[in-house]
């Protein structure tokens, strides 16, 4: 019998990109209903940073467990399997962040990168609480400059999380490098819909090797990789724009755009006036 795959979500199960630079919720808002348990699972495109000020946590991180003493900070990057089992009542928060929005993390030129592509536990620093709080302040609020008041306090946080691993952090691996420049690569030129093959050539790799690398760090085609940032892009101006559905398919490169709604409907469940009615209702 096969073993089931572990499943890539956006976010515990919920198949929408993110139309937001960031998601914030407390623990308890999504684990109690849960019966307190998150089973093991991945994110493709997100890296999660934890925040557990009180209660106990068993954490799962790529098959090794852990039962570390709270308070903790915890940093997950895209693609490491993970899962917790919390006790009733635990307090914290989760931040959700989709890579593609964070250059200054995530992007292979970054300081932070290098450092950024393991799990990292540390206990918080007595500013941590207080920068949670003003992160879910602006991030509720709709302030002039919010977008780049919330890529500083994330940068602040991330670094107040990863500077005391840098001296001692072990260098990043051949294939997580190079999963980072082909997410980097479909980032620049999405809209010009590369073939696979132009893409790898690009990398320097055959159309075969790349696809073993997506399946094998991604836990997807590198097809499905490149489909998906499309469709995040298109969520995205969905959301944060009053382009038609027609409009957003010739941005991104698609002469049909009834093709267009087809894979949109395809990847994302729902059609995109359905999809941007939802975030509207």
């Amino acid at each position: 019998m096969m073993t089931p795959p572990i499943p890539a979500w956006q976010l515990y199960g919920e198949s929408s990109p993110f139309p937001d630079i960031l998601h914030m919720e407390r623990i308890r808002d999504r684990a109690a209903g849960l019966d307190w348990r998150i089973a093991a699972h991945r994110h493709a495109h997100l890296a999660q940073i934890f925040l557990l000020t009180d209660g106990h946590a068993a954490i799962r991180l790529d098959g090794q467990s852990n039962q570390p003493p709270l308070p903790l900070m915890l940093f997950i990057p895209p693609n490491i399997v993970h899962g917790f089992t919390f006790s009733a009542g635990t307090e914290g928060w989760v931040l959700t962040l989709p890579v593609e929005s964070h250059p200054m993390l995530f992007a292979p030129t970054s300081e932070i990168a290098p450092l950024a592509t393991v799990p990292v536990l540390g206990t918080p620093s007595p500013g941590a609480l207080n920068l949670v709080t003003s992160l879910h302040s602006a991030w509720r609020g709709n302030a002039p400059l919010r977008r780049t008041h919330l890529q500083g306090l994330l940068v602040q946080m991330v670094c107040m999380l990863l500077q005391d691993h840098a001296a001692d952090s072990a260098p990043v691996p051949p294939a997580q490098t190079r999963l980072l420049r082909f997410s980097e690569l479909i980032a620049r030129h999405h809209a010009q819909h590369w073939s696979l093959d132009r893409y790898a050539a690009e990398m320097g790799m055959s159309p075969r090797n790349l696809g073993r690398l997506c399946r094998a760090q991604a836990g997807m085609s590198a097809h499905a990789l490149i489909e998906n940032h499309l469709m995040r892009e298109a969520a995205r101006l969905l959301a944060y724009t009053r382009m038609t559905a027609q409009a957003i398919a010739y941005q991104l490169g698609y002469q049909d755009p009834s093709y267009f709604n087809r894979r949109f409907r395809k990847v994302m469940g729902l059609s995109p006036g359905a999809y941007r009615q939802r975030l509207e209702g």
